[in-house]
């Protein structure tokens, strides 16, 4: 199907612990399609995490293929995989992983260096991501002065800056208190409404609420895939592009 962002195709992924080999990932089979907001749920130990570390291309499969886009990125290098990193997916981490030393802006155009744009290109995109995610007031400053929520909301600003076409996220919500969550998770909303594939990872049920399919891993495989029919829109577009 020629609209899926992702397809995993008989995922296999074993560790080795001196001579001893651990298998983690046990023959998955995932589609994604552009556009779909899908939550990767698990107990810990299920697999989700070494999961969205392939989805990610921060790993590789022992076995099996992974089409990203169409291309197959199973087989390439870490150089090879980086350059795909910073094109095609935007990270958001549970620990926001931000440079202390760097302005909020600084840290939201860090993907454009990488990428290769000049600073003035680089400054005026990530101007614009600072203020979609409603931190234009605080664009210069560090992250030791910005609130979990804000720290949050740069890594946000990070992640959309290169128009990715992945945004992932690893238990986003995981250091933030419920209010500031409902506020993070309505922002996915939002970057959702405006054509991002997302892809969140949590073991939160009241997360995963927010996702309009859930996907359970259990001991290396998948035991459930559904659509979320809580789910009704609202017809809110916003302004993020």
């Amino acid at each position: 199907m020629t609209s899926d962002v992702i397809r995993l195709e008989n995922i296999y992924k074993n560790y080795y612990l001196g001579k001893v080999e651990v298998p983690v990932l046990k023959g998955i089979n995932l589609q994604i399609a552009q556009n779909e907001y899908v939550a990767l749920m698990g107990p810990s130990g299920s697999g989700k995490s070494t999961l969205m570390n392939i989805l990610g291309c921060l790993d590789t499969v022992s076995k099996g293929n992974y089409f990203l886009n169409g291309s197959d990125v199973s087989r390439l290098s870490d150089n090879e995989l980086a350059v795909i990193r910073n094109k095609s997916i935007g990270f958001v981490f549970q620990t926001f992983n931000l440079m202390p030393r760097m302005t909020a802006l600084e840290n939201a155009a860090l993907p454009l260096v990488y990428a290769g744009y000049n600073h003035a290109d680089r400054i005026k995109r990530a101007k614009e991501m600072m203020d979609a995610v409603g931190l234009a007031d605080r664009m210069h400053h560090r992250p030791n002065e910005l609130s979990g929520g804000q720290k949050q909301r740069v890594a946000i600003a990070r992640a959309l800056v290169n128009n990715p076409a992945i945004i992932l996220a690893d238990e986003p919500t995981g250091n933030l208190d419920s209010k500031t969550s409902v506020e993070i998770m309505t922002l996915f909303e939002q970057i959702h409404t405006n054509g991002n594939t997302l892809i969140i990872v949590t073991h939160e049920d009241d997360i995963s609420r927010h996702a309009h399919r859930i996907v359970r891993l259990k001991d290396g495989e998948i035991s459930s895939d559904l659509k979320n029919e809580m789910i009704t829109r609202n017809g809110h577009h916003a302004q993020i592009q």
